[in-house]
């Protein structure tokens, strides 16, 4: 009777009906939410504090970089929409870069408040947050989810912040998070069988905007939502001969999986799915896994001692080598890349490198070259000032 139990254990567990308490506990939502918790900690702001006001470099450098950008100007007038509508490519453009761009700023504001305790900041930020809260009621055409994820990406950090560590009122935080709620979180929770990047932004929205909503139930669905794209975004020779997939894309032949990757039939650790489209998307994509893995250290998950961090690790050192000048071989995307990484390499770098211990010769070396980093403008802003060589 024993052999027959254990039997039936081992059947089980292959069929996957039971799941080990470890697993199942490490990608749950926390018993209770960290707070300000997306992507960046208090600990880590008030490194960054520190630095800023002993002058140090490179926090000083980026401190600078930020509050002389446009982002950080208190005269910016919002330009809320109803609607914000976005084709591909942003055409039409209907309020996508002003929705982004005004919630990159109102995260500017809200990190350069915690800087400089200047509540001229808070209040700008909160009135970019009360100004699109007040409006916005849906996304349309062909970007939507893709918009909703970067403009859903900022909102969130700029919130978190705003709510606990801001000394004074925001009246209008409940309406705010009504607009994450109602207009952002649907459009982006259910994800996307576009380009990889897209589903991983998406996601980074989602899990922002569960911390702050704390909204575990959607946080549950988001994060198994990026294992799964994280692992058929970023290629590791111990997937096999081909890379993993997302099921509901139904990419079933060697030839599908091909044509998905760019027309690349030769994958090598650290390769992406959108590697031999262009460095800059494949940038996005690898900036929306250090986002959420960061999000969840905060919350207390390691996911970067997972297949994730190996993954982050890989891709980030197979892309900077590449954006570095190292000559392409002719197996690789035809022998010919489409450069332009971006700013996305500070948190990935600081996480595995700086706390982990792990050396990653050519992303430091493209992480120092491009300090500071600042923004990309669509969801990506001052990570040399939150993560750069942050032990936090």
């Amino acid at each position: 009777m024993r052999r027959t139990a254990l039997l039936a254990t081992v059947t089980a567990l292959v069929a996957g009906a039971l799941v080990w308490p470890a697993a199942r506990q490490a990608d749950a939502a926390p018993a209770t939410f960290a707070h300000p918790g997306v992507t960046v900690s208090k600990s880590q702001l008030d490194f960054a504090r520190t630095k800023v006001n002993a002058g140090a470099q490179p926090w000083k450098a980026a401190y600078d970089q930020m509050m002389a950008s446009k982002y950080a100007d208190l005269n910016r007038v919002p330009k809320p929409r109803a609607t914000v509508e976005c084709g591909s490519y942003s055409n039409p453009n209907y309020g996508c870069t002003d929705e982004r761009e005004d919630a990159i700023a109102a995260y500017t504001d809200a990190l350069a408040w915690y800087i400089t305790r200047d509540d001229r900041y808070a209040k700008k930020s909160i009135a970019l947050m009360d100004a699109w809260s007040a409006v916005i009621k849906e996304h349309t055409n062909s970007n939507a989810p893709l918009q909703t994820g970067w403009a859903g990406s900022s909102w969130p950090k700029a919130a978190e912040l705003i709510k606990y560590t801001y000394t004074g009122t925001w009246a209008n935080s409940g309406r705010f998070a009504t607009m994450l709620r109602t207009v952002y979180l649907p459009e982006v929770i259910n994800g996307s069988n576009s380009n990889g990047n897209w589903e991983l932004s998406m996601m980074e929205a989602a899990v922002g905007i569960s911390v702050f909503l704390e909204d575990r139930t959607s946080y549950d669905k988001a994060i198994a939502k990026f294992r799964t794209r994280t692992a058929a975004y970023i290629y590791l020779s111990s997937d096999g001969a081909l890379p993993k997939t997302v099921p509901s894309q139904n990419l079933d032949t060697t030839a599908k999986i091909v044509n998905y990757w760019q027309g690349q039939s030769t994958f090598v650790t650290g390769l992406t799915q959108e590697t031999c489209r262009d460095f800059t998307h494949t940038g996005y994509g690898i900036s929306a896994i250090s986002h959420i893995a960061e999000t969840s250290r905060i919350q207390g998950e390691d996911l970067y001692g997972t297949d994730v961090g190996e993954r982050l690790r890989q891709a980030l050192g197979f892309q900077s080598k590449y954006q570095l000048g190292e000559a392409v071989p002719s197996w690789l995307c035809g022998g010919s890349l489409t450069l332009g990484l971006g700013p996305v390499t500070e948190t990935g770098y600081n996480a595995l490198h700086n706390r982990l211990g792990i050396a990653m010769t050519n992303t430091q070396k493209l992480t120092e070259q491009n300090r500071p980093s600042g923004s990309n403008n669509l969801f990506v802003a001052w990570e040399t000032l939150t993560d750069g060589d942050n032990p936090n």
